[in-house]
């Protein structure tokens, strides 16, 4: 599925189960929430913190689809073209950081 399909499916869903959409700044809370959840398993499963006994089910995936879902939403309800936005997000960072990164020093090979 592209982008532009995902933002029509969720916004069938929406449509159909979802019975609305809750407002945006519902949504920016909902979102900060779930970008937590992602925040939580990576430093539990990449960091030095270790996970709960209640949290071993959590799964990265899931959380990231989760983080998707509540941008899709608020770029279907503020009128958002998220595939157009990714193209000129591309063609930004090609622009600006077409050397930036290649010269950066310490982006150089990773050492154990």
């Amino acid at each position: 599925m592209n982008i532009t399909e995902a933002q029509h499916k969720v916004d069938e869903w929406i449509q159909t189960t979802g019975v609305r959409y809750f407002s945006e700044l519902t949504n920016m809370a909902i979102l900060t929430e779930e970008v937590g959840e992602v925040a939580r398993i990576i430093a539990r499963k990449y960091g030095d913190q270790s996970f709960k006994s209640s949290e071993q089910d959590h799964d990265l995936s899931d959380e990231l689809a989760d983080v998707l879902f509540v941008v899709i939403c608020l770029a279907n309800q503020t009128g958002v073209n998220l595939e157009e936005a990714l193209i000129r997000g591309f063609e930004k960072r090609n622009k600006r950081d077409a050397l930036r990164h290649k010269q950066n020093p310490k982006l150089g090979p990773v050492e154990d």
